[in-house]
């Protein structure tokens, strides 16, 4: 698995923001496969930071409704990658 495909997209929310302001803390969306090694290490390649910590959730897709048909959403990984003092992501 290449750091491409490790790391999805940037989750670029209100709280995302508000943590990335005081606890230079980034969210993201992360392949469902990936563990804490690999999104440390794509997220380093990636952006040229220090990462310090990793946590990662997996969150459950809700249900969903369309007249009678009843649907689920994906479920997907997130991942919380707490970064160094001096560095800092543009991307937010």
């Amino acid at each position: 698995m290449d750091d491409y495909s490790i790391i999805i997209r940037p989750l670029v929310t209100e709280q995302g923001m508000h943590f990335a302001n005081t606890k230079n803390a980034y969210s993201f969306e992360v392949n469902k496969k990936a563990n804490k090694v690999q999104i440390r290490g794509a997220i380093e390649k990636l952006y040229n930071v220090k990462v310090t910590d990793v946590r990662t959730a997996n969150v459950k897709g809700k249900p969903r409704r369309r007249g009678r048909n009843i649907g689920v959403t994906k479920s997907w990984k997130k991942a919380v990658v707490v970064l160094g003092e001096d560095y800092h992501i543009d991307l937010f």
